[in-house]
């Protein structure tokens, strides 16, 4: 907890990623879903060094003063403090990992112990090792002929301390074996479900490659270095292709400094030295755990237990739309009324038909739209592609600097230029983050604007995984402000002033200040909800607070990183904040101001931090249709009631479980799968009436029979 009502931030993330490493202790969840969840937590960590710890050990070297403005805490603070947490939290997830194979044990699956084997077992073991990977292997001896190989980050290596068997001395030597990617990541005994991993072959089996030395002890270890550059870099100089520097940059990622050195197992003292000597990285930075160090390898066990359906949630499927007629043309449906999807629940079919329409209806004339992250075989750049070989007039803004899918938005922005497309790139110290489509199209005489606005990325993948909102609407101011919005971006700035949408950097920020002021007037009548990833930006906090102060109900639905603590007496006690960690990754943005009249209801693709407010272009839409508008405050009443998956953030800046005594369980991720499915059969008939009986028979909150609160 920090000071006041504030909190870490750094530490505020590591509490949401506990959260996920509880769904992998949650004995209510399938078997495989646990171990999936123990992946999420162990990926989740490696990105968080690589660019959070990363950025901090950055401040260190250059900013060793300079403190953060929530908790006053430094660099040094910080990284102590999170390395403190970090290590009480690898046990939980050890044992996670233990518990969960032994119960994959019960269906043939079983992660050897390499200590116990049979003679036969290490027979086969050994004589695939000397077939198959000995020839392959790279031998790195460190001494003063041969320098010490560089370590990638995110490999996995086995580090030997060796004696040469002729060197009367006894003088000890390292010797570094990687267990590359190219080699295959799990080794089954034949004809069982029994596997070891290839790092542990190779560690088992390494007196085999160094047959002139004694091994006097090895380990497995992994690398982790810093990916937080400085990603604008050179982006904008003149005569220079930028996607050629970008291509630079992801290269120069791969090289940065060590931050974290993992180790598997009980390492010797001295091995352990000799690795973080030749890292130049001190003890603070080591971590030792007993499960595996990378969790990729699961995929491979999934396909053996695959028709273990017990072991799996049950499968769901994005249902069609009840508001979208099956046979009429989407564009004309939308010029009658908004029509507003909810994913996964709903499937993202429906605006790739929009873009379809588009690319083949003789009346559009443009199509602009703005890319953050798509899908790698995507439907979507399939029909912009197709509108721009049909001769409309296609722009697309592809935000090469998303963190982590430079590399596949290089490539999409190739393809879309060969195809016709008007590609263009972010703004200069500005990120484009919002998800922004307009297709302008004659009408007659007149230009009319079909507009989409959503919460998250054109991507038909993560649209089945995270839960996102995405409204599309032929409302002309709605229009007419995207198309101010594009319009800048060509020319290489940002909107001052928009009608209806909010749009950060400069009309975003300022706007949700007012409609909080505008709610401060109101005292105990006052109303705001909020529902985001995460609350870091210090004005929107002291905002709250004052709302709060002032006697404002504020409900706030706060995925990851919350900054504010709330129920702090005379600051925060009027606010409340929960989190939602269940099976979809919650990801829409919702803000609503008001009651009754004066409601405002918006959607957005931006959370309340910094870097979202004053850092990128983003853009927030108001829900103009009022049973939309309605809809959307059912989503976020439906999510306050959650008490399944639902945890509640305490003054004492701890997340607990919300309580569901004297009331059904309400799972909400799987409320809206079953309203979704409902809601198709009703519309269309052609959903089994089976189908949603399963649903009813399997899920936690069965059945759901609650009354929701409505904000009206």
């Amino acid at each position: 907890m920090g000071t006041g009502f504030y909190d870490n931030r750094e530490l505020s993330w590591l509490k949401f990623n506990a959260r996920v490493l509880e769904e992998a202790r949650d004995e209510t969840t399938p078997l495989f879903e646990r171990l999936r969840f123990v992946q999420i937590f162990c990926s989740n960590l490696d990105e968080f060094f690589m660019i959070r710890v990363g950025s901090l050990h950055d401040k260190l070297l250059y900013e060793p003063k300079d403190r953060e403005n929530k908790t006053n805490m430094n660099a040094k603070e910080q990284l102590s403090a999170i390395a403190k947490r970090v290590k009480a939290l690898l046990p939980i997830k050890d044992e996670a990992y233990s518990e969960i194979m032994q119960g994959l044990s019960a269906y043939g699956v079983e992660h050897l112990n390499e200590d116990v084997l049979t003679p036969e077992e290490d027979a086969f073991l050994k004589a695939y090792f000397m077939r198959e990977i000995r020839p392959l292997l790279f031998t790195g001896v460190v001494d003063k002929k041969h320098p010490v190989p560089f370590l990638k980050s995110g490999e996995i290596y086995i580090g030997c301390k060796i004696r040469k068997k002729t060197d009367a001395s006894g003088k000890a030597t390292f010797g570094i074996l990687p267990a590359s990617e190219n080699l295959p990541r799990v080794v089954f005994l034949p004809g069982t479900g029994k596997f070891m991993l290839i790092e542990e072959l190779i560690r088992r089996y390494a007196k085999q490659v160094f047959n002139n030395f004694d091994i006097i002890s090895r380990c497995i270890f992994r690398v982790t270095r810093n990916a937080d550059i400085e990603i604008d870099e050179g982006l904008f100089d003149h005569d220079v292709d930028f996607r050629d520097v970008m291509s630079k940059l992801v290269k120069k990622r791969k090289k940065l400094q060590p931050v974290r050195v993992e180790f598997q197992g009980s390492p010797d003292n001295e091995i352990v030295s000799v690795i973080t000597k030749i890292l130049d990285i001190s003890d603070n930075y080591v971590f030792k755990q007993t499960a595996p160090l990378s969790m990729g390898f699961i995929s491979v066990l999934e396909k053996r237990l695959e028709k273990q359906a017990e072991l799996f949630f049950d499968p769901l499927t994005p249902q069609k739309s009840s508001e979208i007629l099956p046979d009429v043309p989407l564009i004309d449906q939308i010029k009658q009324h908004d029509i507003l999807l909810n994913y996964p629940y709903e499937n993202i079919n429906h605006f790739i038909n929009l873009l379809e329409e588009a690319a083949v209806n003789p009346n559009v004339s443009s199509i602009k739209i703005t890319l953050y992250r798509v899908a790698r075989d995507s439907k979507i750049i399939n029909a912009l592609n197709k509108a721009a070989e049909n001769g409309k007039d296609v722009l697309a803004l592809v935000e090469l600097r998303a963190r982590f899918d430079e590399e596949n938005n290089i490539g999409w922005s190739k393809q879309l230029e060969e195809a016709g497309v008007t590609v263009i790139y972010g703004l200069e110290e500005l990120k484009v983050h919002s998800k922004l489509l307009l297709i302008t199209l004659r009408d007659g005489n007149n230009v009319r604007y079909i507009t989409q606005v959503g919460t998250g990325n054109y991507n038909e993948r993560t649209s089945k995984l995270y839960t996102d909102l995405t409204l599309m609407t032929s409302d002309e101011d709605l229009g007419a402000d995207a198309s101010v919005v594009f319009n800048a971006l060509i020319v290489g700035s940002t909107v001052e002033s928009t009608n209806r949408l909010l749009v950060a950097p400069k009309g975003l920020k300022s706007r949700i200040v007012s409609f909080i002021d505008n709610e401060i007037t109101y005292g105990r009548d006052g109303y705001i909800g909020i529902k985001i990833n995460s609350l870091t930006d210090r004005d929107l906090i002291e905002k709250l607070a004052e709302a709060s102060r002032a006697g404002v109900t504020v409900e706030l639905i706060v995925r990851g990183i919350c900054c504010l603590i709330p129920r702090v007496e005379g600051e925060t006690e009027n606010i409340r904040v929960i989190s939602i960690v269940g099976r979809f990754l919650e990801h829409s943005r919702i803000y609503i101001f008001g009651r009754g009249d004066r409601r405002r209801v918006y959607i957005s693709s931006a959370d309340f931090m910094t870097r979202n407010t004053e850092r990128r272009v983003e853009v927030a839409a108001p829900i103009l249709d009022t049973s939309l508008a309605n809809r959307v405050c059912g989503i976020f009443s439906t999510m306050l009631a959650d008490n399944v998956k639902a945890r509640e953030l305490g003054a004492d800046g701890k997340y607990t479980h919300v309580p569901s005594a004297g009331k059904l369980p309400l799972n909400s991720q799987l409320y809206f799968y079953d309203e979704a499915y409902k809601a198709a059969e009703a519309s269309t008939g052609i959903i089994g009436r089976a189908d949603t009986q399963k649903l009813d028979e399997k899920r936690q909150d069965k059945p759901i029979k609650v009354k929701i609160r409505r904000i009206r």
